[in-house]
């Protein structure tokens, strides 16, 4: 299958700190794939680098065959990449409805916003449940499930996730997770997913690269990434 996804000779810095060195990486369209890697391993910055945001990159990257590197964050967005930030980047002092609404402010498409609503409170009933009530006063769990539902509705070819389980107890994950999967399967959604949580990180994703101090080092299916003795130990403790 094409990948929609592509990284080249892909390097990125933070000022003179350099932090990735000549990344290589495929993500299939409408495939999942997993970057796992220990803390500082340079996997956010994967995910701001293909986005051009908040750190200095070169290299190529290219989406849906057409190369994106170097263009503006505003105009990748409109390409169809949805990023959902570790921390969940919810904007706590407007409503659940308010921050859907800012999910889909780079559409052409505005007549068609309000079907979205129900497309996305579907996958996600508790925001429907909450939809008059500030994203401050939501549960981690129901931030994390808003900061997706607010990327799906930018109707995104690729979803970027980092992190969504962090600081969540292990059945809103378990949840979170299963809700992924529905919208790859049913909406053909590609993601690359940053996550700590290996073991359901490799549960989800089709596909996966083990990333150490900026490069890849290892990649694969993921049930074949998920049987090496070495990644066992390191990343999924047995």
């Amino acid at each position: 299958m094409a990948a929609i996804l592509e990284t080249l000779r892909l390097h990125a810095a933070y000022g003179p700190t350099a932090v990735l060195s000549g990344l290589a990486l495929a993500v299939e369209e409408g495939g999942i794939t997993a970057l796992l890697g220990a803390n500082g391993a340079g996997k956010t910055t994967t995910l701001r680098a293909i986005c051009n945001m908040m750190v200095r990159s070169s290299g190529e990257i290219h989406f849906s065959g057409k190369r994106i590197d170097g263009k503006a964050t505003e105009d990748i967005v409109r390409l169809g990449i949805a990023h959902v930030p570790d921390g969940r980047g919810t904007f706590t002092g407007l409503t659940v409805e308010e921050n859907l609404r800012l999910g889909a402010y780079a559409r052409r498409d505005k007549a068609a916003v309000g079907e979205d609503f129900s497309r996305v409170y579907t996958y996600f009933p508790r925001l429907q449940e909450r939809k008059r009530q500030q994203a401050g006063t939501l549960s981690g769990g129901e931030q994390q499930m808003l900061a997706i539902a607010r990327a799906l509705m930018l109707r995104p070819k690729l979803l970027l996730l980092d992190e969504p389980s962090f600081g969540l107890a292990p059945l809103l994950v378990q949840e979170i997770f299963q809700i992924l999967g529905t919208i790859n399967r049913e909406e053909r959604v590609s993601m690359l997913l940053v996550e700590q949580n290996a073991n359901m990180a490799l549960k989800l994703a089709h596909h996966a690269y083990l990333l150490e101090t900026g490069k890849i080092v290892m990649h694969g299916p993921s049930s074949v990434i998920g049987s090496d003795e070495a990644v066992r130990r390191a990343y999924l403790g047995y």
